[in-house]
């Protein structure tokens, strides 16, 4: 089973020519609704790739919080542990561009009130997967954490949006996942001179013990994992938006760790799943299920794993 303590959304998105800059208004056709969260965009994206998946999170008591529970339940996703709380249901507003860049400002609203006392609740077996990122309260997910690995469990935590998560935090883990950006700002944070994503992952995994698996766009991903180097390059997919692909191979990812696969195929799996996701516009309706994952994660090529 995979617990994922996180966000939900309702996701504004609107094309535009070209990402505005600093005071710039830049108008867009329209825009559409979707339900999103990082949270939310990883357990369903867990569950298209055949995991059973409990989501803990909270929404409002308002319309955007059925809209943003819809998919979720029409895919199977365990939902008895979303709170309902006095405050409006989280929400993303979106730009994105003709090459498929985004920019996003997310309104935290009810998934500042998300509590991890149901996984106090739950029956948790050595052989969970607790999933995490960074857009419910930090204090929250250490609590969530904490009750993962008293059962014996795995902790995975995505670190997006960017920032420094606390040192008891980092210690809770099995295993992080970054993009580059959020690399170079861990890296900053601890005082690391690092810059580039392959190196921090690597420094983490040696002097930290925790693994970590940068993925790096159009470059596909590498990982730090016990001292051994994974590299993957991206398939060529023509691409429409980056939105949730980050969320997909998270998702994704996780699934297949929480089926047993071992950690190249899971990368493969990742990243398929991700690079799908960029084919189509939208978060949570560009989220890919696993007899599109399969194919394409069957073609991609794992380099040689290599030691530290």
């Amino acid at each position: 089973m995979i617990v994922v303590f996180g966000s939900i959304n309702i996701d504004l998105v609107t094309p535009v020519e070209r990402l505005p800059g600093p005071g710039e208004t830049v108008l867009g056709p329209g825009y559409a609704l979707h339900p999103g969260g990082k949270g939310a965009n990883q357990a369903l994206a867990a569950r298209r790739a055949g995991a059973d998946v409990v989501l803990v999170g909270a929404v409002g008591r308002d319309g955007f919080g059925d809209a943003a529970l819809t998919l979720l339940a029409a895919d199977g996703v365990d939902l008895a542990h979303v709170l309902r709380v006095a405050l409006p249901t989280g929400a993303a507003f979106i730009a994105t561009d003709r090459e498929g860049a985004n920019q996003i400002v997310v309104a935290a609203g009810a998934n500042a009130a998300a509590r991890p006392d149901a996984l106090e609740r739950m029956k948790l077996e050595p052989r969970d997967i607790l999933l995490l990122q960074r857009e419910v309260p930090e204090e929250a997910c250490l609590a969530a954490a904490r009750a993962m690995k008293r059962a014996g469990g795995r902790v995975i935590l995505n670190l997006a949006p960017a920032g420094a998560p606390a040192a008891a935090l980092l210690e809770a883990l099995d295993l992080l996942i970054v993009n580059e950006h959020e690399a170079m700002v861990l890296a900053q944070a601890l005082g690391w001179s690092e810059q580039e994503p392959e190196a921090v992952a690597r420094r983490l995994d040696g002097e930290r013990r925790l693994a970590t698996v940068a993925t790096l766009g159009a470059e596909g991903l590498v990982a730090w994992i016990g001292g051994a180097r994974h590299r993957l390059a991206a398939p060529e997919v023509e691409v429409v938006d980056t939105v949730a692909a980050g969320d997909s191979f998270a998702g994704a990812f996780a699934a297949a760790l929480a089926a047993g696969k071992a950690m190249p195929a899971a990368l493969r799996e990742g990243l398929a799943a991700g690079s799908l996701a960029c084919t189509r516009p939208g978060a949570q309706p560009s989220i890919p299920h696993a007899a599109e994952i399969a194919p394409l994660a069957a073609a991609l090529a794992d380099a040689p794993v290599s030691p530290g």
